[in-house]
Order: C-alpha cells, then structure tokens, then sequence
C-alpha cells in the first residue's frame, strides 16, 4: 500500500526532526518538485546533492533518510508523470487545523520556487501560462496564515492548493523532456 501525502508528511517531519534538519516535510517535497519539475530527470540523483546543499548545509544526509528521499523522490515523479494528474503535495492532513495547513502550503510553494530557480532562472522560454502560473506561485508563497476556520476558508484554501498542485504539473510538462502523452484534440476514440 503507498503512503498518502499526509503519512509521507508525518514520516518525514520525524525523520528531518530525528536528524536535527530544521526543514519541514512541506518545504523539502515542495524544493524536490521544484528540482524535478524544472529540467529533465537526472540519472545521477544530483537533486539529492542540491537538496543537501539547500537543507543540510552541504553534508550527506544519513542512510535512512537518503532511502526515504528516494521513495519521497519515485513518488513525486510518479505523480508527475501520471496522464491523469494524480499528483499529491506532501502536507498535513486535512484533519489538521486550516491555519497550520495554509502555512505549510505557503512553505511548499516557496520551496518549489527554490528548487524551481536552481533550473529555471530565465521563464523566457516558458508559455505565457506558465509565466503567469510562476507569478501567482510567487503571490501564493506570501498568503499569510490568519484565517478564520469556516467553509468559505476551507473552499478557499482547496482551490489555492490546487492551483499550486495543478502548475507544479504544468511545469513538469512544460520543462522536463518526458511529458506525459496527450490526445490530439482533433483524434476521433473507436
């Protein structure tokens, strides 16, 4: 059984905390997406080296916590690559109170924006779309974390994260060299 985004979330947050990295699980999956969904897949891991560079001061992460950002790693490339969008934000579960899960959705779209700029420091190339998604990733990195818990906020914070979760995905399109396969608009099903 894979791990929901939630229980990668609570892992990881132990794990970072057992190994004394002051990073939360948001913020390491949110750099990772931005590192992967900025280039082309890298045979040679070299997003583990960034991300040691970024969060771990430059040293090599223990053992056990390489083994989790390589499954963390599969499962963020999974879910990029899937034709039908099924890819996940590691953040807190939604039984978790709105405030904490609007920071750490801020925290994850800094994050992304990070390991986005490690590739990506030029958008010229990029779609209008793109551009503008980039632009309100950036806006969204700001949101502050005082809300009021009601079902206006709720509704509120689905659709931001989804529109955080939907341009992650367009970037990976857009950006890596293995977009995923898309129906010509004009192809007739039998």
């Amino acid at each position: 059984m894979t791990k929901t985004p939630s229980k990668w979330f609570e892992q990881l947050n132990r794990q970072l905390q057992e190994h004394e990295i002051i990073v939360s699980a948001a913020e390491v999956h949110g750099m990772l997406t931005g590192l992967v969904a900025s280039c082309k897949p890298s045979e040679q891991r070299e997003w583990l080296v960034v991300l040691a560079d970024l969060i771990n001061e430059g040293h090599k992460f223990a053992d056990k916590l390489i083994a989790s950002l390589d499954q963390l790693h599969e499962f963020t490339l999974e879910g990029l690559r899937c034709p039908d969008l099924s890819f996940q934000m590691v953040l807190p579960s939604d039984d978790e109170p709105l405030a904490d899960r609007l920071a750490s959705l801020t925290e994850w779209a800094q994050c992304f924006l990070v390991g986005f700029g490690i590739h990506q420091q030029n958008l010229a190339k990029a779609s209008p779309d793109l551009q503008e998604a980039i632009q309100d990733m950036a806006e969204i990195s700001r949101l502050s974390a005082d809300v009021v818990a009601n079902d206006e906020d709720e509704r509120a914070f689905y659709e931001v994260s989804e529109y955080v979760r939907i341009t992650a995905i367009m970037c990976f399109n857009e950006l890596s060299e293995h977009p995923i396969a898309k129906v010509p608009e004009n192809s007739t099903l039998h």
